[in-house]
């Protein structure tokens, strides 16, 4: 079968907090009538995005064609979860024009393009492009950057020690995988920043991979849909640290959620979470809450010390009003710690 016979999917992927949600929010807005299927993968227990994404009351998207994977990480539940939600969509009676794979942030993209190989799959679908979200205010501030001194001192008491940092490593491979890489956050940036924040990318890209700098997720469909990069096929010039057969660690990395009851006020609340993220270097923060006297839910989304909350909808019948809230960070966080903290 040709690749214009086959459905095109694109697998959005990104780091924690870099815009992944308000991308394909605007992707759906700009669609011009496409059928778009999207299947969301989150690290965690709470499917924040996809119920963003439900609520989102964007024309043409209807809550049958947004699917989760919340048993893991995308990338290691091939197999269990993502072929069997790829053979249901195009076994539909009227399948998708194209489907949307918005990944983990702590996915790696290669080990899903592969996927698309599978006998199951392989003829009737096409990897049409890998879109890599970037925070570029995350990066002009060195987020993903080694400390050269402490690597000196490590090596000093131990040479045989693997010294690179796991979120650097995940930011390699989700460059490296690229067919578009997309700038997001333009909007915290100055010109200085951006010359750091390309430096870095450009490090990790193919020569003819574009880089396209937005605000706000706000991009237009057809400039990330159509790129037909059948990137199944191109597997070899997507180099990843894993290609020697190591498994993808995810022990790295933890997450659970802190249910609570009603907040009286959301910047009292956030103004309480900074000093808990800090102390605690807790990467990521999102989730809903109840505000007392408010008939909408609020959507409260941090990365580091970056916080947004907005209203998104009504909480209504088949809703239950609470607020639950997903924490992500090293394996090593002190998690009973956090929640009292959070709980005081």
């Amino acid at each position: 079968m040709s690749q214009a016979a086959k459905i095109p999917a694109t697998v959005i992927t990104g780091f924690l907090g870099a815009g992944k949600t308000s991308t394909i929010q605007h992707l759906l807005k700009t669609a011009g009538g496409k059928r778009i299927a999207l299947i969301i993968n989150e690290f965690g227990d709470l499917g924040v995005d996809s119920d963003i994404v439900k609520g989102c009351g964007i024309e043409g998207c209807n809550d049958d064609d947004v699917l989760e994977l919340a048993n893991g990480c995308i990338c290691c539940t091939v197999a269990d979860d993502f072929i069997p939600t790829i053979e249901k969509l195009l076994n539909r009676e009227t399948p998708p024009d194209h489907i949307i794979i918005e990944t983990s942030g702590l996915a790696l993209p290669k080990p899903l393009v592969k996927a698309f190989n599978w006998p199951e799959i392989r003829t009737r679908v096409t990897v049409d492009g890998v879109i890599t979200l970037v925070d570029g205010r995350a990066v002009a501030d060195g987020l993903f950057a080694t400390n050269p001194e402490a690597i000196a001192q490590q090596r000093e008491a131990d040479e045989n020690l693997d010294h690179e940092s796991p979120l650097e490593e995940l930011f390699e491979e989700q460059l490296a995988c690229a067919d578009m890489v997309v700038v997001n956050k333009l909007d915290l940036l100055n010109e200085g920043d951006m010359d750091t924040v390309l430096a870095a990318i450009r490090k990790e890209i193919r020569p003819e991979v574009k880089i396209v700098k937005i605000s706000h997720g706000e991009i237009n469909a057809s400039v990330l849909l159509g790129l037909e990069a059948a990137a199944e096929d191109d597997l070899e010039s997507r180099p990843s640290h894993h290609d020697d057969g190591h498994e993808h660690d995810h022990d790295d990395f933890e997450s659970f959620a802190v249910e609570l009851g009603e907040i009286a006020n959301p910047e009292v609340f956030i103004d309480k979470l900074l000093p808990i993220v800090a102390e605690h270097d807790i990467l990521r923060v999102k989730g809903f809450a109840a505000v007392a006297d408010k008939d909408m839910r609020l959507v409260i989304q941090g990365v580091g010390s970056r916080f947004q909350h907005y209203f998104d909808q009504e909480w209504s019948e088949g809703i239950e009003r609470r607020s639950r809230l997903v924490i992500i960070g090293d394996h090593d966080m002190d998690e009973a710690a956090i929640r009292a903290a959070i709980a005081a």
